[in-house]
């Protein structure tokens, strides 16, 4: 194989657009890129598509300047923020800004959506109890408040499908993404068609983008395009899939493992041969991108958390974590309910931020290892959620994102988990999986063999300390603060 042959990986998340090139012999990388994306927060959180496709191109022109310009790139794949909703026309000319996963304006529409569909039918069939972040709620806020917009379109779209889109004249799309539309049955492999048409009677299986495979091809850079970034000859161009099933393909996750993911949300997730259906609602069964499942717990506040005690504090990231660390092992101080912006999991979109368990010999310190224990005990919850509905989580536990890098957030999961916790060298996992998928679709290799032979390399960075008993009693003081109703009133 030619030492120049590179494939392109892609994270299109909320924030920016990242572009790793990566060699296709080895894997090992030669150039990244990086653009931002507009701002965007909640409730009515949204970007326009082509803002996503200038960002792409240029990360993509960074990454090519920092490989020498040189190499033959012979396959892209694209992952993306998950659950948002892209419309085009007739024309494919893009209708509206698209709503993205962290818009909650669609809560009204989703919730009247799951009385007239039932909880259980939604959990049994698309693995998942919706939430206001899931694709189907804002088809039917567009319906609802932008009728003359919902008229005019002919295509709908997730964030990925879109860039593959505009890639290669095709709309397509995987299972991972798929199924957390709510209108998506992963395990039978169809569209539930009979979902949309509670919205509008529209010719909902024209709209649609065709459902690929994990190791399909969704086409070839198109010819203009490939002038655009600067590329020759044929381009394959992979299923694509979302941020977080590409993040375990770039950790490398394997069965039994669990991996805990500190970004500004927090995930825990894990791999399942088989669907999972949580009735209880807590566990997400999504599809992953090998053909099997990926589910996950998802909640809002994670680092942005640990952002805010730091300046409530007046200290530094680097000096919260110390604080937090010097706090006594045994010492059972303050416990927080970290719902400061609300909550995905359990679905408190009202719900209110609430330490509790303060007395007059209150230390800074207890305050400290409160902001991280709220977090790390809040995705914890989501491990055990996980153990219940059969998941294996006996492997390793992966701490990922940039909350991880705190040496306070992996001791409290450490101590919480009881067991040792790894990181990977994998600064970039969400790109370095969509790499991964592209190598795969180039070599006409399983994606699972390549995932295997990328996986990457792992430090042990906490162990638990000597006593669990004071973890074990703030994780259940803290289990029985979030039992509270901390609405806002």
């Amino acid at each position: 194989m030619s030492p120049d042959a590179l494939v392109a990986g892609v994270d299109s998340s909320t924030q920016s657009c990242k572009v790793e090139l990566r060699r296709l012999d080895d894997g090992s990388v030669v150039g990244r890129g990086a653009a931002p994306h507009p701002p965007a927060s909640p409730p009515s959180s949204e970007q326009h598509p082509d803002d996503w496709w200038r960002a792409f191109g240029l990360a993509f022109a960074q990454a090519r300047a920092e490989a020498g310009g040189g190499g033959e790139v012979r396959a892209i794949s694209v992952a993306a923020q998950c659950h948002g909703l892209v419309v085009l026309d007739a024309d494919d000319r893009v209708v509206r800004p698209a709503k993205l996963w962290n818009d909650t304006t669609s809560t009204p529409e989703l919730l009247a959506l799951r009385e007239r569909i039932g909880d259980r039918t939604l959990i049994e069939r698309v693995g998942s109890l919706p939430t206001a972040a899931f694709t189907l709620g804002k088809v039917a806020w567009l319906a609802r408040h932008e009728p003359d917009a919902f008229a005019r379109v002919r295509r709908m779209m997730l964030p990925h499908d879109f860039l593959t889109y505009r890639l290669t004249g095709r709309a397509v799309t995987d299972r991972s993404e798929a199924s957390g539309t709510a209108y998506y049955d992963a395990a039978a492999g169809e569209y539930l068609h009979e979902h949309l048409r509670l919205v509008a009677d529209r010719d909902w299986a024209e709209m649609l983008p065709t459902v690929l495979g994990p190791d399909d091809v969704a086409g070839t850079v198109r010819p203009e395009v490939l002038a655009e970034l600067g590329l020759s000859g044929e381009v394959l161009v992979g299923p694509g899939g979302g941020d977080q099933h590409a993040t375990a393909l770039g950790l490398g996750l394997r069965p039994g493992d669990v991996t805990y993911s500190f970004g500004t949300s927090g995930v825990v997730m894990a791999l399942s041969a088989e669907p999972v259906r949580d009735l209880e609602g807590h566990v997400d069964g999504v599809a992953d991108m090998t053909g099997g499942y990926l589910p996950l717990v998802s909640t809002l506040n994670a680092a942005r958390t640990t952002d805010t005690f730091a300046r409530l504090l007046g200290v530094t990231h680097d000096e919260l974590s110390g604080l937090a660390l010097a706090a006594p092992v045994d010492d059972v101080g303050p416990v927080l309910c970290a719902y400061l912006d609300g909550e995905r999991t359990p679905d408190r979109p009202g719900a209110r931020g609430l330490l509790s368990g303060l007395t007059t010999a209150t230390t800074r310190e207890q305050v400290a290892r409160a902001a991280y224990e709220g977090v790390v005990f809040g995705l914890h919850a989501g491990q055990r959620h996980l153990e219940r509905v059969g998941v294996p989580v006996d492997g390793r536990v992966i701490a990922v994102g940039g909350g991880a890098r705190s040496p306070a957030c992996t001791q409290v999961l450490a101590d919480v988990t009881g067991r040792a916790v790894l990181t990977a060298d994998a600064p970039e996992s969400t790109a370095r999986g969509a790499a991964v998928q592209a190598a795969a679709v180039a070599l006409g290799r399983p994606v699972v063999a390549v995932r295997d032979a990328w996986a990457p390399t792992t430090a042990l960075v906490a162990e638990p300390r000597t006593s669990r008993g004071a973890a074990e009693e703030l994780y259940r003081r803290t289990a029985a603060v979030t039992a509270l109703d901390v609405g806002p009133g």
